[in-house]
């Protein structure tokens, strides 16, 4: 089934050739119940010559028994394939149609709308780039309408089809389609849902689904298979952020070891040097290998095996990225969930997360609240039912690696699964950064930035030395108190000048307001790299001790300090090493359940994948520990001598 072409008779090759370099548009069709979804797309088959006449002949045949249509063709019926959607005239389950045009190739998603099987249509329309919403003219926008647009939302599907059916039933009035698109419009704003396209239609009659309607003048845009086969999708699909979840080791004999999967996001190319999360080995890929032939190049949606140049350990559920462009990595991650099961939401309750080709245990440890799909505000709440919508925050039992839902869908999204039944009971998107608090708080539109008139080459000049900052991470008790002073008295004594930031000192004065949870170990940290990031413009070096537990927090003080000037050193020291050291009994107090959110016992430590500097500090000395941070610093250039004034950058570090 596919669209008429001479070369089919002529030159098949051609034919198979010119049909395979077409792009493909993955769309769902959604709304509330009896808008005529499904009638909406067999018309379109069947007006675009896209069915084989025993299809035809077949449907012809159920509409005497089971169509809705009157005396004519209940076109529903292509989509609805299961005996009770027949018998109610309703779709229960997700229908996959495949057709092709002149232009275009497709799958289509007919989604029910029944609310009762929502989590049905979270699921069409997780692996669409487009959403066909119907709305029925008698009754405008509905609650099931919103539900349907907001998921769509969650979803990042970007490009948004409003069909106002069933205008034949409204006398093809043209104030009613301008009420019901204004209405729709208004509302979609709130979600961020721009620019959908609104076109009247009548699916049963075929008017503007694929010819153009004599019933309406007044309406000049495309049709809506013309909009379809034009819109454009691939300028939006992600190229840059590399990533491959492992979903197979493949050894079929001594010499050849390969990981097959799909390519999430990005592009990889023979040659490209990646890293292995979470372990954090390098390689180089040698080869990409399909069952076709090796390639040249893979991106977003190729199934290939990739070879490394080296020998090293990866196993399902690893990830393969680029060295230089890394997901975020964290046991917490803040996600929207759509909740799909008949027994409520039950916050602290253990579930299974599968993400990609991972799956871990995890507890959704906060529910923070509610959306009103009619309103979109957020409402407090103790549970989510069935349907509902809600932003929480999971804890994994291992390190996630991920990236927010809106730049990879692969890499952002999760389902739950119930341990006990193995039912999927929730799907989630992760949230953007924006969404994760304070670190990306913008502040007062008045307030600028007052640059000094020293630059950064005179500070340079005069303290001999280059700003860095330095963030020495472990559990407690690892050392990292200890090399800050060591490690201050040696560069003081060396001539350079040093800021030391200790998070104990810290939460004596400028973080005295936080705690130890999540949030607040967070806080704690950006607000020493917000010192730190001064320090560095005044030109002194900064060294930071602080447990800093979240990988994805570290990430981030790295990015507001500038990776040109942050260097993480990993205090790598076993725990049992770590409890002997203790003469204060902060471990047997955690243990004992005295001390909430503790590092290696009640809240996980990430250790850092791929740190600047790795010390070992239950065998090296603190001496020794200096001395490889003082190598790394001078190998870094950071303890040379200035640069010439000539060759400088003009306060070239941003304020």
């Amino acid at each position: 089934m596919s669209h008429r072409s001479e070369l089919i008779a002529t030159d098949i090759e051609g034919y198979l050739a010119e049909h395979e370099r077409k792009d493909l548009l993955r769309l769902l069709t959604c709304g509330s119940v009896d808008d005529g979804k499904s009638t909406l797309i067999g018309r379109l088959l069947h007006d675009a010559h896209l069915l084989y006449e025993d299809q035809l002949a077949a449907v012809t045949a159920d509409s005497v028994i089971s169509g809705s249509a009157g005396d004519e063709v209940d076109l529903a019926l292509l989509m609805d394939g299961l005996k009770a959607e027949r018998e109610q005239g309703i779709t229960i389950d997700v229908a996959y149609r495949y057709f092709s045009t002149a232009r275009r190739k497709f799958i289509i998603a007919d989604t029910p709308g029944h609310e009762q099987y929502t989590r049905n249509m979270a699921t069409g329309a997780s692996t669409c780039d487009l959403a066909v919403l119907l709305v029925d003219a008698r009754h405008g926008v509905v609650t099931q309408t919103r539900r349907h647009s907001d998921i769509v939302a969650l979803l990042g599907i970007r490009h948004v089809v409003v069909c106002v059916n069933k205008m034949d039933l409204v006398d093809w009035s043209p104030e009613r389609f301008d009420k019901i698109r204004d209405d729709y419009v208004d509302f979609a704003m709130g979600l961020g849902i721009t620019n959908p396209y609104v076109l009247p239609v009548s699916a049963l009659k075929g008017d503007n689904v694929v010819d153009r309607s004599q019933h309406t003048p007044w309406f000049d845009g495309p049709v809506l298979l013309e909009h379809l086969e034009s819109v454009a999708v691939d300028a939006e699909r992600n190229l840059d952020d590399f990533r491959f979840p492992v979903q197979l080791v493949i050894r079929p004999d001594l010499g050849f070891r390969g990981f097959a999967g799909t390519v999430a996001s990005g592009v990889v190319r023979p040659g490209d040097p990646v890293i292995v999360l979470p372990s954090g080995q390098r390689s180089t890929v040698d080869r990409l290998v399909t069952f076709d032939g090796d390639l040249d190049q893979a991106f977003r949606g190729q199934a290939v095996t990739i070879t490394l140049a080296d020998e090293v350990d990866v196993s399902r559920g690893d990830l393969l990225v680029h060295t230089e462009n890394r997901p975020r990595r964290s046991h917490d991650i803040d996600a929207t969930v759509v909740w799909m099961a008949e027994e409520p939401l039950v916050p602290g309750k253990h579930y299974l997360l599968r993400q990609a080709t991972k799956t871990t245990s995890a507890t959704l440890s906060v529910l923070h609240h509610r959306v009103d799909v009619n309103t979109l505000e957020s409402q407090a709440a103790a549970t989510l039912e069935m349907n509902e919508i809600g932003h929480v925050t999971l804890s994994a039992d291992e390190l996630l690696l991920f990236d927010a839902y809106t730049d990879n869908r692969t890499t952002g999204a999760f389902i739950l699964i119930d341990r006990l039944t193995n039912a999927t009971v929730a799907g989630g998107m992760v949230a953007d950064r924006a969404e994760a608090g304070v670190w990306d708080a913008q502040p007062l539109s008045t307030l600028r930035h007052q640059h000094s008139d020293v630059t950064q080459v005179e500070r340079e000049r005069r303290f001999g030395q280059l700003a860095v900052t330095l963030l020495l991470t472990g559990l407690p008790a690892a050392g990292k108190s200890a090399l800050a002073r060591a490690l201050e008295r040696r560069l003081f004594d060396r001539g350079r000048t040093v800021l030391r930031i200790d998070a104990q000192n810290m939460r004596l004065g400028i973080s005295r307001d936080l705690g130890f949870t999540a949030p607040e170990r967070s806080e704690n940290l950006r607000r020493a790299a917000e010192v730190a990031r001064l320090a560095n413009n005044q030109g002194l070096i900064a060294i930071a001790a602080f447990v800093a537990p979240g990988a994805d927090v570290r990430d981030r003080a790295r990015e507001l300090v500038t990776s040109e000037r942050f260097v993480e050193v990993f205090l790598d020291c076993p725990y049992e090493v770590c409890r002997e050291r203790d003469d204060e009994g902060i471990y047997a107090a955690a243990e004992a359940g005295e001390i909430e959110f503790f590092p290696g016992i009640s809240h996980p430590y990430d250790r850092p994948i791929d740190p600047d500097i790795h010390l070992h500090t239950d065998r090296q000395s603190v001496d020794e520990c200096v001395e490889e941070v003082i190598a790394h610093l001078e190998a870094r250039g950071v303890l040379s001598p200035p640069r010439p004034a000539a060759a400088g950058i003009e306060d070239g570090y941003p304020g």
